[in-house]
């Protein structure tokens, strides 16, 4: 296998995630999960096909509860090969917040699941360091938890989490109204976030000579291990407001696994997406490419490249947009535009790429 290997995750793959197979048995299981959904519009009724960032349901007197549920996934593997836990319950935070927002939905409050092999009462009270402050820059409140010793199950650590809001049912956002024209706004991102950490361990770490947490990542002054264990950006607050002061905003798009191929969630059937002006991608990926053969494809596929959220707006509305990124020290800019295209492609020209469904393939 080369670097451009157009097999589709072929190295996500080899490190131990199989996507294509989770999607499939997804689908299994959705299908079971649907027949006790009550009606939209009854109480408790469920508002959005599984698939979304997160989902509503009914709770009466045009409110929505919104809900959703995600965890770190093996970048709790970096924290314990640092030693360092004071940071990991930000990405929990925020893997579930970011997601939260897409919907148009206020985050309220969150409930925290840690299982550990044994209980550690310092790591405990580092992870809780996080937590709170991923709370805080979130605006929510941590309203409850669980944490369980499961030394049978786990090694080292697990930690995860559930964020509920509120959101009107008839301002649910879910990029219905797309139109050809509008502009994506793409926020930076800090770093790798908290997806691809499989594949980026296998890249440093499962190898003959496995690098040190300790060495230079190139172009930068940061170790592998801080860079690594750098906390997922929380794009709550500038995202509220731009609902809040913006009049067109179309959809908000939180770019996790899958990377800019997440675009293509919203509900509008017929619009693709150019993404033609991305800045450079941060160093810690080209060195996931240095040192493991992983096609340019697939870290679009896996990673988010250097853009963690995206807002879709139109024309009108982008220099106010940018500049609420701005006055909340976000980095962003317009990356693309919407266009018209019943397949919902993504294009990423710089690349020669083109997106459909859960693969990149080279133009």
């Amino acid at each position: 296998m080369t670097a451009d290997d157009p097999t589709p995750q072929a190295a996500y793959l080899a490190a131990g995630v199989d996507t294509d197979e989770v999607d499939r048995g997804l689908t299994n299981l959705v299908d079971r999960i649907r027949r006790n959904w009550l009606p939209p519009g009854e109480f408790g009724g469920v508002q959005l096909p599984i698939g979304y960032f997160a989902n509503v349901v009914n709770i009466g007197g045009g409110k929505g509860l919104a809900i959703c549920t995600d965890g770190v996934g093996t970048k709790a593997i970096i924290a314990q090969m640092m030693g360092k836990y004071d940071t990991i319950g930000i990405d929990c935070i925020a893997m579930n917040v970011n997601d939260l927002v897409c919907l148009g939905a206020k985050p309220l409050t969150f409930v925290d699941y840690v299982a550990v092999d044994h209980a550690n009462s310092q790591m405990l009270e580092a992870i809780g360091i996080g937590l709170a402050r991923g709370a805080e820059e979130a605006g929510v409140s941590i309203s409850g938890g669980e944490t369980a010793q499961l030394e049978d199950v786990v090694r080292g650590f697990d930690l995860a989490g559930t964020a509920v809001g509120l959101v009107s049912l008839d301002r649910i956002l879910t990029g219905r109204d797309l139109a050809p024209g509008d502009l994506v706004v793409g926020i930076a991102s800090s770093g790798m976030h908290s997806n691809g950490f499989s594949l980026a361990r296998k890249a440093f770490f499962k190898r003959r000579d496995p690098l040190s947490l300790n060495v230079t990542v190139p172009g930068t002054d940061v170790s592998l291990g801080d860079e690594l264990l750098r906390p997922t950006l929380i794009y709550v607050r500038a995202a509220l407001e731009v609902l809040q002061q913006a009049q067109s905003v179309k959809a908000l798009i939180h770019i996790t696994g899958d990377g800019l191929l997440n675009l293509a969630r919203v509900e509008s059937e017929r619009v693709g997406f150019v993404i033609d002006d991305l800045p450079r991608p941060p160093a810690i990926f080209k060195m996931v490419q240095q040192y493991y053969p992983v096609s340019t494809a697939e870290m679009f596929e896996v990673y988010n490249m250097g853009i963690g959220f995206c807002m879709v707006v139109d024309k009108s509305d982008v220099d106010l947009v940018l500049s609420i990124a701005e006055k909340h020290d976000l980095r962003s800019s317009v990356i693309g535009k919407v266009i018209d295209d019943p397949n919902k492609r993504v294009y990423l020209p710089q690349y020669r790429l083109v997106g459909h469904k859960k693969h990149f393939h080279q133009q």
